[in-house]
C-alpha cells in the first residue's frame, strides 16, 4: 500500500540532510512537519477503517458461531425424533457453516496483525514527528548558520574582492617606491655633514688648546706679579 511505504520513507528520512539542501530551511522544515502530520492523520483514518472492519467481522463470527450451535441442536433434535436423515443433513449444514467460521476467524486474525503493524508504524511516525518538532529550532539555527558561512565564503572568494586586494597591493607598492625615492634623495648628505662636523671639531680642539695655554700663561704672570717696597729695599 502506498500510504505505508510513504510512512516508512518519512520515518527513515534524514531531516538534517533535507534542511542542508533546502534553499529556504524554515519553509522546508515546515513542509516536512506538515507532511508528517498529514500522513499521521491518513494512517489514523486507515486504522479506524480497519478497526471498524474488524468489529464487523467479529460480530459476523459470533453470528456464524451461533449458527453452528443451532445446526448442532437441530441434528440432536432430529436424532431424538428418529430422523437420522435429517440429522445428517443438519450436520452437513453445520460443517459448511464451520468452514465459513474458520474463514472469518482467519480474517479477524489477519486484521488483528494489520492493526498491530499500524499501531507500531503510527508510534514510530508520532515519535519522529515529536522529535522533528523538538529539533525544529535547533535544525533551523544550524541551517541558517551554515547558509551564513557559505555566503561569507562566497563573498571572500569573489573575483571583485580579489581585484580589490590586488589594487590595494599595487597602491601599497607605489607608496613603497615613493618612500624609496625620498630616501634615495638623502643618500650622501649625511656623509658630507659628518665630514664638516669632524673638521669643525678639529678647529674647536685647536681653539680649546689655545685658550688653555692663554689661561695658563695668564696665571703664571699673575703669580710673578710686580715687586713690593719691602722687596725693593732688600734688593738695595
Amino acid at each position: 500500500m502506498g500510504i505505508f511505504s510513504r510512512i516508512s520513507d518519512i520515518v527513515n528520512s534524514n531531516l538534517n540532510a533535507l534542511c542542508d539542501s533546502a534553499e529556504d530551511p524554515e519553509k522546508m522544515i515546515r513542509l516536512i512537519i506538515q507532511e508528517m502530520e498529514d500522513t499521521l492523520v491518513e494512517v489514523r483514518s486507515a486504522s479506524a477503517r480497519v478497526i471498524a472492519d474488524q468489529k464487523t467481522a467479529s460480530r459476523r463470527r459470533d453470528r456464524i458461531a451461533a449458527e453452528v450451535l443451532a445446526w448442532e441442536d437441530k441434528a440432536k433434535l432430529a436424532v431424538s425424533k428418529g430422523r437420522d436423515d435429517l440429522a445428517k443433513a443438519a450436520l452437513q449444514e453445520r460443517r459448511a457453516v464451520e468452514d465459513t467460521l474458520r474463514i472469518v476467524e482467519g480474517e479477524l486474525t489477519a486484521s488483528g496483525e494489520h492493526i498491530g503493524h499500524l499501531n507500531e508504524e503510527i508510534g514510530q511516525l508520532q515519535q519522529k514527528l515529536d522529535d522533528a518538532k523538538a529539533k525544529q529550532k535547533t535544525i533551523l539555527l544550524r541551517a541558517k548558520t551554515m547558509q551564513s558561512r557559505v555566503q561569507v565564503k562566497n563573498q571572500v572568494h569573489r573575483k571583485e574582492l580579489d581585484d580589490a586586494f590586488a589594487r590595494f597591493e599595487r597602491f601599497e607598492r607605489k607608496v613603497d617606491n615613493l618612500e624609496g625615492e625620498l630616501q634615495a634623495m638623502d643618500l650622501g648628505r649625511d656623509t658630507a655633514s659628518n665630514l664638516a662636523a669632524e673638521i669643525d671639531a678639529l678647529g674647536e680642539a685647536d681653539w680649546l688648546e689655545n685658550e688653555l695655554l692663554r689661561i695658563k700663561g695668564s696665571m703664571a704672570g699673575s703669580q710673578a706679579g710686580p715687586s713690593t717696597d719691602a722687596d725693593q729695599g732688600e734688593k738695595a
